[in-house]
Formats: structure tokens, C-alpha cells, sequence
């Protein structure tokens, strides 16, 4: 009846686990118990589950990467605590089979459930107000794409305490991954919460794609379109060109697990090498899929504390979409050692020197735009000074690595690692960040603590620097990636090092943490509903901080790409001339669609069939209710308009 799920499967006797189950389970007793003393379920069910409001998913975007952020870390820090102590006689505190099963999760989890999420969030709140829409194109499956990551997180976090997640690496190559292999319940876990979380973010990509290209205001000319909202144009693109890729991977690793189907063993005419292919035709799009909204960040960033227009426009848009074509073809840089040949490993080579080429173009145009501004040294700015040396430094190893000869020596090494990270921290989290603290006063209607903020950037630039450097060297000294104990005193140093430095960035997290509960107590010191908190040049900063949830009265005529800063000259809102404004009415539907997959693939991963058809049926009947259901959408009156224009503006 059960499947494969017994009592045998809990891990109560690793006590690690253990110990993390039992503080799970009191915080998650403390926070229940927090929220019915103040008798707010039902707040959080008609505000929160229920909105289709973007700006509110968005939020809840964050607050889900922000949580993953501290899951991913921790799994970090774990593996850290490992390397250096598993010396010599000491074998350290962790077997070698959940030392396996973290480097998995740990890059499971800050990719998909951590970089994707805030990605998201920092969309779903500025992509609409920087366009001059009311909404996105489709409310409900932007709803239904939150919760179909957050329940495919909770699938992730299952397997901590039901079972194991999959020992393999982050993108499970098989055969390693296959049944024959990998018998446990491990790499059904990886297969289900990113089948599940891949199909809410190409949902996503199709949403925003439709929103940018078919809901500008009038006179928002994809010329005038803001460079953040260019570049988030490109990576939906790239989303929706990749993400079936990744899918239908998925899917033909779940055929052969569950019925044995031999696509991609070692025998009956299965090849492995054609699920390294695909994964990595996803694999490599999905970088600059979460690079190129940190470049229209950084963008935005610049020409605000610069007090400058941005230098290079057109440049810095034809740069993006050389990106995203190039993208798709140096995919085969990530396994030059697999024996396809010099020609393709030379044309795969320059293609991925070739793609730095635009790279270089944006951080001349950002440098530029810097030079003889009167630059201002707030938060956001010092992210972008910080990503600026970050990035130019894993983008300088990252060429080396395109030379087939060098990555001979170097692949599979830490070299290989330092060079991802700090790329993706120095790039993508840097970015993130940055955005967060630059448009958190459009979201919030205050700013954030700018001393713990400074704090934070600097934890974060120098640990970034201390961690992974060491690995740098590592990486030239042999030391592969993986492992998990050694005997080499000069590996056990630099290991140490290492160790210290992802300390650093342990109390930039905290710092952040800090800087946002001191903010939320202070807010009514740094309050300003008048939209120019950081005097912003586009379009989200002509309206109120927060936002209404219809977010603009009248929709603006846009004239300039720098709207907001040529509105003192010319005016672009045609005032006074009120009509009923069209809303999407909040629904449960997405919360409930998304519950069922989450009963749907915890039945499929232990082998409950008659669960997983309940879980499918659930899925199929929601939706119809959704589909045939009525009063879809409310209306907002003049009246309400007046009245909330006179309170916030």
C-alpha cells in the first residue's frame, strides 16, 4: 500500500540528521504557534496563498530564495568542516556516501531553489512597473509557478529527513544515476522536485516573455525598453529555448529508472554521452539565464548613482543578444575531455572566448558610465564596484579554461570550482543583492540600513576572494573536486584557508539578516511614499513606494528611456481621466494545483501508485474549477483611485 516507504527508511540513527530534524520540527512548532497567538492564518491565506498581486509573489519569491540561501550555506559550511578535518587519521564527521548526498544538494538548491527564485522575484516586481503595465500577462500561472517551486523545494527538503537525496552531483549523470547504480529512492527525489520546479519556471518564461512584448505602455519602444528589462527579455528566451530541453532529459532519466527503457546506459544501444549533451545544451544557457538580469541590474545601478545617462545603450543591448544566441553553442566546453575530437573541441573553444567578447563590452559601458560621474557611494553601488573585480577575475579563469589543452589539466579539479563560483556568487548573488537593496524602497516604502548593508557587501567581497582563491591553487596542485578526505599537509593549508574564508561570507549573511530586521524596526525613520528615494531614472520610480496593486491610475505615455528623469520638462500622464481598471481576483486554485504535484511526486518517488493517481486527478480537477469558474476578475472605481492617490502621492 505504502510502496517503498517503511520506518526503516527515517535516518533516526545518523545523529546529525537527527539533531536537524528535532530543530526543524521546534521551529516549525514556534512559528505555527506564533502565528496562531496572533491569530493571522487567515491574513496569510486571503493576502498571501490567495494573490495573483506580482508584487507580492514577487516578495514571496524572495523570502523562498532567502531560505534556500541558508539551506545551501549551511550544506556549504558542512562540507568545509568536512575537508578540514578529514585529515590524515581523522576520516571527519561525515560519512562518505551524506558527504555525497550535500555537494548534491548544495547545488541543487542554489541553483534551482535559490538564484531561480530571486531571479524571479526581482521580475515579478520591476519587469510590470518598468513597462508601465498593470499586471503581467497571465496572473494565474504566475501564481501557479511560485508555488510549483516552493512545493518542489519542500520535495528537496523531504529527502533530508525521509529517505536520501541523490549521491551523483548536481546533474546526475547516469549511468551513475540509473536503477542499477543508484537503487535508492536518491535520484527519484532529484528527478521529481526539478521536473516539478523546471516546468513552473518555463510557465514563467512564457508569462513574462508575453507580458514584455505585448503589454508596454504607449510610446514604449523596445529602444526605450530599460536595460534590466532587456535583459530579462533574452534570458525568457533563453528559458523558454532550454528549459524543454532540461525536461525532456528528465523525463527519458525517469523512463529508464522506472521502466528500464536502457536510453542512456553502457548497453542495449543506451549512450550516457547523449545525457551529458543534452544536459549541458540546458546547462550553459542556464548560466547567462541567471547572468544576464544581474547585467541589467548592475545597468540600472550605475546610471542612477552616477547621476549619467547609461553610456552605450544600443551597444549594451546588442551585447545581450549576442549572448543569447552564443549561449547555445559552447555548451561542449563543459566536457572537453570526452574524447569528441579537435575540431569540435577548437570550434567549442573559440565559440566560448568568443562570448567574453560581449561580456567585455558591458563592463566598458558600465566603467564608462562611471568615468567623471558624480558617483555616489551607496549599497547598490559598492555590490556593482564588487562584481566588477569578482567577476573580471572567474571570467579571466574561464577563458583559460575555454583552451582544450588547459582544461585537459585542470577539468574535474577545484580549479574548475572556484572558477563557477566565483562567477556565479561574484555575478548572480552579487547582482541579486545589489537589486534587492536598490529597489527595496520601491517595494517597501523604506531603505535598508546602509552601514550593515556596507558591512555586508565587504563580508561577502573579501570571504568570496579568501574561500575560493585557495581553491585556485588547489586546482593546479591536483586536488580534484569531491573529495572528501586526503593525506597532503600543503591540500590540509590551503583547505584551512578556505575554511576561514567561507566564515567571512557566513557573517555577510548574517550581516544581511541583521540589516533587515534593523530596517523593518526603523522603517519609520527612512519612510517616503514619493517614489524618488533613489531618484531612479525609469518608469517604477514615478509612482508610489509600495506600489498600489493596480500600479498605475492612468497607464503613461512614454517619450524617453530615461522617463522619469525628462518628466520635469515634459509631461507624459494624461491626469484626471479615470476609468474602472480590470484586476485578476485572488484564487487558491495555484496553491492547491501545486499541493497535489507535491503529493504527486512524493507517491512517485516511493512507488504509491494509487497516491500518485489521486495526486494527477487532484491536479486535472483543480485546474477544470479554475478554468469553468466565474467572477474571474474584480473592478477598482474612481473613487478608490482618488482616495489612495491622495494618501500615497
Amino acid at each position: 500500500m505504502f510502496g517503498r516507504l517503511n520506518w526503516e527508511i527515517i535516518p533516526y540513527k545518523e545523529p546529525i540528521i537527527l539533531f536537524t530534524g528535532i530543530f526543524v520540527f521546534f521551529v516549525s512548532v514556534f512559528i505555527v504557534s506564533v502565528i496562531t497567538y496572533f491569530k493571522k492564518w487567515l491574513y496569510i491565506w486571503n493576502t498571501w496563498i490567495k494573490t495573483l498581486d506580482h508584487k507580492r509573489i514577487g516578495i514571496m519569491y524572495i523570502i523562498f530564495a532567502f531560505i534556500m540561501l541558508i539551506r545551501g550555506f549551511t550544506d556549504a559550511i558542512m562540507m568545509r568542516i568536512q575537508q578540514v578535518i578529514a585529515y590524515k587519521d581523522n576520516i571527519g564527521y561525515l560519512p562518505s556516501y551524506h558527504y555525497d548526498q550535500i555537494f548534491t544538494v548544495h547545488g541543487v538548491i542554489m541553483i534551482f531553489f535559490m538564484a531561480m527564485p530571486f531571479m524571479f522575484g526581482l521580475i515579478n516586481i520591476i519587469v510590470p512597473l518598468q513597462i508601465g503595465a498593470r499586471d503581467v500577462a497571465f496572473p494565474f500561472l504566475n501564481s501557479l509557478s511560485l508555488w510549483l517551486t516552493v512545493f518542489s523545494g519542500i520535495l528537496i527538503n523531504i529527502s533530508l529527513f525521509i529517505g536520501e537525496f541523490a549521491s551523483t552531483g548536481w546533474l546526475a549523470y547516469p549511468p551513475l544515476s540509473g536503477i542499477e547504480f543508484s537503487k535508492g529512492v536518491g535520484v527519484d527525489y532529484w528527478i521529481w522536485s526539478l521536473q516539478v520546479s523546471g516546468i513552473g519556471t518555463l510557465i514563467s518564461g512564457i508569462n513574462f516573455l508575453v507580458t514584455i512584448i505585448k503589454m508596454r505602455a504607449q510610446g514604449m519602444h523596445f529602444m526605450r525598453l530599460p536595460i534590466f528589462t532587456w535583459t530579462i527579455l533574452c534570458s525568457n528566451i533563453l528559458i523558454i529555448m532550454s528549459f524543454p530541453i532540461l525536461t525532456a532529459t528528465i523525463c527519458l532519466l525517469t523512463l529508464d529508472r522506472y521502466l528500464d527503457m536502457q536510453i542512456f546506459t553502457n548497453h542495449f544501444g543506451g549512450n550516457p554521452m547523449l545525457y551529458v549533451n543534452l544536459i549541458w545544451a540546458w546547462g550553459h544557457p542556464e548560466v547567462y539565464i541567471l547572468i544576464l538580469p544581474a547585467f541589467g541590474i548592475f545597468s540600472e545601478i550605475v546610471a542612477t548613482f552616477c547621476k549619467k545617462r547609461l553610456f552605450g545603450y544600443k551597444s549594451l543591448v546588442f551585447a545581450t543578444i549576442v549572448i543569447t544566441v552564443l549561449s547555445f553553442i559552447v555548451w561542449l566546453h563543459h566536457f572537453f575531455t570526452m574524447g569528441a575530437g579537435a575540431d569540435v573541441n577548437a570550434f567549442f573553444g573559440i565559440s566560448t572566448m568568443i562570448i567574453s567578447i560581449p561580456t567585455g563590452v558591458k563592463i566598458f559601458n558600465w566603467l564608462f558610465t562611471m568615468y567623471k560621474g558624480k558617483i555616489e557611494c551607496s549599497v547598490p553601488i559598492l555590490w556593482t564596484v564588487g562584481f566588477l573585480i569578482a567577476f573580471s577575475f572567474g571570467g579571466m579563469a574561464g577563458v583559460l579554461l575555454a583552451i582544450p589543452g588547459i582544461d585537459f589539466l585542470l577539468h574535474n579539479s577545484l580549479f574548475l570550482v572556484a572558477h563557477f563560483h566565483n562567477v556565479i556568487i561574484g555575478g548572480v548573488i552579487f547582482g541579486y543583492l545589489a537589486g534587492l537593496n536598490y529597489w527595496f524602497p520601491k517595494i517597501f516604502g523604506f531603505k535598508l540600513n546602509e552601514k550593515l548593508g556596507k558591512y555586508t557587501v565587504f563580508c561577502w567581497l573579501i570571504g568570496l576572494f579568501v574561500a575560493f582563491v585557495p581553491l585556485y591553487i588547489l586546482g593546479l596542485l591536483g586536488m580534484t573536486r569531491r573529495v572528501s578526505y586526503y593525506k597532503n599537509n600543503i591540500w590540509h593549508l590551503f583547505l584551512f584557508v578556505a575554511m576561514f574564508g567561507t566564515i567571512i561570507i557566513l557573517v555577510g549573511i548574517l550581516c544581511q539578516v541583521l540589516q533587515l530586521i534593523i530596517s523593518i524596526i526603523e522603517k519609520d525613520k527612512n519612510k517616503d511614499y514619493s517614489g524618488d528615494m533613489w531618484n531612479g531614472r525609469t518608469l517604477e520610480w514615478s509612482i508610489s513606494s509600495p506600489p498600489q496593486s493596480y500600479n498605475f491610475a492612468n497607464i503613461p505615455k512614454v517619450i524617453d528611456r530615461d522617463q522619469v528623469w525628462v518628466r520635469k520638462k515634459r509631461q507624459y500622464v494624461k491626469k484626471n481621466k479615470y476609468k474602472k481598471i480590470k484586476m485578476p481576483k485572488d484564487t487558491c486554485k495555484a496553491f492547491i494545483i501545486s499541493l497535489f504535484s507535491l503529493i504527486f511526486s512524493f507517491s512517485m518517488v516511493w512507488y504509491i501508485w494509487w497516491l500518485s493517481i489521486v495526486g494527477f486527478i487532484g491536479i486535472i480537477i483543480t485546474y477544470l474549477f479554475y478554468i469553468y469558474s466565474k467572477n474571474k476578475y474584480y473592478y477598482i472605481n474612481v473613487k478608490e483611485i482618488k482616495k489612495n492617490e491622495k494618501r500615497f502621492i
